[in-house]
């Protein structure tokens, strides 16, 4: 790790005039296992310095695992390519809170929460998530637009601070072989190849990934034939000002085909156009054409100057099973699904999410192996999920037969008149935390995810829920809801240290001190966002999920934290 000290992280790259993106390079440095002549034993290796792989990392190097990510490249992002990822939602700004990377986020990139659908020059929807309740309660914003690779370059730095994780640039991992004990990985590397053994070995590698082949992965896949073309545009003159998510069902100057607009940082803005089903990829990419294209959205007298260009097809595939003995499946490499609705990386942000404390909780000894089994149940059905929603989204916006040709004409047409037609307006839902109603570690329905609400501390200043995960360190949280009796007190002390857990009253002051803290919620945030009522508790996993909720403190309670760290 020691290069790293020498090394300028994301302050050393901007937006670059002309030239499209300027990416750092890291320095390769020889793996220990080279000058030993030994395979490497390692608890967790991540392959894949992706958003997801990092995240994952610096997730377990904030718990205090030790971790290997190894990456066929020495940059994050994709050297020649685009900003590609751009749109990153509540949740996972939540998750980057948590991390300790969100005020980079949100001073580099652009907050938005209005979206405007059109279809010519007829607005048929709009929506303002700030004002709706699943996104109120956070102290994030609904959506933040970035380019990927600055927040991959804020991972790696945060990586860099909190220590626990190696990073291994130029390090392409060829081979990957199981037993009973450990997966075993080859690698190859500038200085030679070399060999590692993991118990846990977690691909992050994107959608062209070798593993799902070395393990013998079934994959659901559909390929459709809707045709898109990027531009990354910078304006000299007139550009957009209103920083908002626009699109175009039928837009006129894209011969009545779909087109996206929205703002990143750096005065960039991104506009996907929707191209012909049999267009060639390379002749609409061209700049004289994609000039010529933007001229007729924008106008001749925009100034514009291209960043990045490129054509590129939707597709969705989903693993059939995201654990494969030793190795976890993460990402685009679990799933592809098209980009409406910024499903992609953000599903991405919250498998690492989920992942990191399960690992995390059994390499510390307070979960039994049994959890890891979760990650599967809970992120396959989010996978599953939101291949469906994507899925229809195209089909919306491409309709396969006459009959969704029809529907679509007919909502167009009462949209522009009525007001419920509008809901039937499909051009991306946008992403949401996924609940997990089929996991066999969240009881009684729960599985709910919780904003990062705010609360009193007891001296009056403000937290939020991630203040308490923190506080927490990986371990469960409970809140209790109300003044309790001593009795009940005792109760929760007395669970606290028999378990991996800490407990907090939301209420107080307590009249005796001891094991439990406390906190108040004088507005009823804190209780709405864990989706309770009245006298009641609460337990929060680390990350953020509800593992259960109640009423009376007991042996339903016991049971349920049991259940939570997959002791049956």
């Amino acid at each position: 790790m020691a290069a790293y000290r020498d090394t300028a992280f994301t302050n050393g790259y901007q937006f670059t005039r002309g030239s499209g993106y300027a990416l750092p390079q890291y320095p390769f440095e020889a793996p220990p296992e080279l000058a030993a002549g030994q395979t490497g034993e390692h608890a967790i290796v991540i392959v894949g310095a992706g958003i997801s792989g990092l995240t994952l990392a610096c997730a377990l190097a904030s718990y205090g695992v030790q971790a290997v990510v190894l990456d066929e490249d020495d940059t994050v992002g994709v050297k020649g390519a685009s900003s590609r990822g751009i749109c990153y939602t509540q949740k996972s700004l939540e998750i980057f809170h948590r991390l300790g990377i969100y005020d980079r986020i949100a001073a580099k990139g652009m907050q938005w929460s209005v979206g405007r659908t059109f279809a010519g020059d007829d607005e048929v929807y709009s929506f303002d998530l700030r004002r709706e309740g699943s996104y109120s309660l956070s102290m994030q914003p609904p959506f933040i637009n970035i380019q990927q690779f600055y927040i991959e370059g804020y991972l790696v730095e945060r990586i860099h601070e909190l220590g626990h994780v190696q990073l291994r640039w130029k390090n392409r991992v060829v081979a990957c072989e199981q037993d009973g004990e450990a997966a075993t990985l080859t690698i190859e590397t500038p200085g030679g190849p070399y060999r590692i053994r993991a118990a846990h070995v977690v691909d992050a590698s994107g959608s062209h990934t070798p593993f799902r082949q070395w393990v013998g992965a079934s994959v659901t896949a559909k390929k459709g034939d809707d045709r898109w073309c990027i531009a990354d545009v910078r304006f000299a003159a007139h550009a957009p000002h209103a920083t908002e998510r626009h699109t175009w069902i039928e837009a006129p100057f894209n011969e009545n085909r779909a087109v996206w607009q929205h703002p990143m940082a750096d005065d960039v803005w991104r506009v996907d156009y929707q191209m012909a089903p049999d267009s060639d990829p390379a002749e609409v990419s061209r700049d004289d054409v994609v000039r010529e294209r933007l001229a007729r959205h924008f106008g001749d007298d925009a100034g514009l100057e291209l960043v990045w260009v490129g054509p590129y097809a939707y597709k969705s595939e989903c693993v059939d099973c995201l654990r494969h003995g030793h190795v976890y499946f993460m990402g685009d490499a679990a799933k592809v699904v098209s980009p409406f609705g910024a499903r992609g990386g953000n599903t991405g942000i919250a498998d690492a999410d989920n992942l990191a404390w399960k690992l995390a909780a059994v390499l510390r000894g307070h979960a039994a192996p049994a959890l890891l089994e979760s990650y599967d149940e809970e992120r396959h059905e989010a996978a599953e999920q939101n291949v469906l929603v994507t899925n229809r989204t195209a089909r919306f916006l491409r309709p396969a037969t006459p009959a969704e040709k029809l529907f679509r004409t007919a909502a167009i047409g009462l949209a522009r008149q009525q007001a419920f037609a509008r809901q039937f307006i499909n051009t991306g839902r946008m992403a949401v935390a996924n609940p997990y109603s089929r996991s066999s570690v969240c009881a009684g329905g729960q599985g709910l995810p919780v904003q990062n609400a705010a609360f009193q501390w007891p001296d009056g200043s403000t937290g939020v829920v991630n203040n308490l995960l923190r506080w927490a360190d990986g371990r469960l949280l409970l809140l209790f809801f109300g003044a309790a009796p001593r009795a009940t007190l005792q109760q929760l002390r007395t669970l606290s240290q028999a378990a991996p857990l800490v407990a907090v009253q939301v209420a107080g002051p307590l009249d005796t001190p001891g094991a439990v803290e406390h906190v108040r919620d004088p507005q009823g945030h804190l209780k709405a966002a864990c989706h309770v009522f009245g006298h009641s508790w609460a337990l929060l996993r680390p990350d953020s999920y509800l593992a259960a909720t109640g009423e009376a403190v007991d042996a339903s309670l016991v049971a349920c934290v049991g259940r939570a760290l997959g002791v049956s």
